[in-house]
């Protein structure tokens, strides 16, 4: 049965997601996408122009999914701590390999213009767990908060215990 449109740009993100996750941007060609997925270079040309419109292509629907849940919690009366952290860790866990990705090779985000907007989200992400206006030692508290979480988000292993784990120590580490 032919591959439909559809089909092959998602099987192309996945093979390209995991290659940059593993080698970084830069060190993965188009050409080396193409060869995994058993398609012309022409082929892969076709769904995305260019290796930016790929790495979008990759990284958009977490962007999106990370702005919905910061939107949505900004627009809240009341901030639930607990869970604006266990949602967090539950996209950060849907997009483990793009966030990998990510980190691994943070010149993708530059390309694309990112980075200001995941600075953006940092800010927005205290605001939520500390409030405008926080002293440093709050904001160190949400910062090992968050950067434990995503680093137990993207550690192989059980994902429960470390779900469970990661949340009782977020919220620990956020103090009162």
């Amino acid at each position: 049965m032919p591959r439909t449109r559809v089909d092959t740009r998602t099987e192309i993100r996945a093979v390209a997601a995991e290659l940059f996750a593993r080698q970084g941007f830069e060190k993965t060609s188009l050409r080396e996408v193409a060869e995994r997925l058993g398609i012309t270079k022409a082929a892969l040309y076709y769904h995305f122009p260019s290796k930016a419109d790929l790495v979008r292509g990759i990284v958009q629907p977490f962007v999106d999914e990370v702005e919905d849940l910061l939107a949505d919690r900004e627009a809240a009366a009341d901030v639930d701590a607990r869970q604006f952290l266990a949602d967090y860790f539950d996209v950060v866990l849907r997009y483990r390999q793009v966030f990998e990705m990510v980190l691994r090779d943070v010149s993708a985000l530059a390309q694309l213009d990112l980075m200001r907007q995941m600075l953006d989200w940092r800010e927005r992400t205290y605001a939520l767990l500390v409030g405008p206006g926080a002293s440093p030692a709050r904001i160190a508290r949400a910062t090992v908060a968050i950067g434990g979480l995503q680093d137990c988000a993207t550690t192989d292993g059980p994902v429960e215990e470390f779900r469970d784990a990661a949340l009782e120590a977020a919220v620990a580490a956020l103090g009162s």
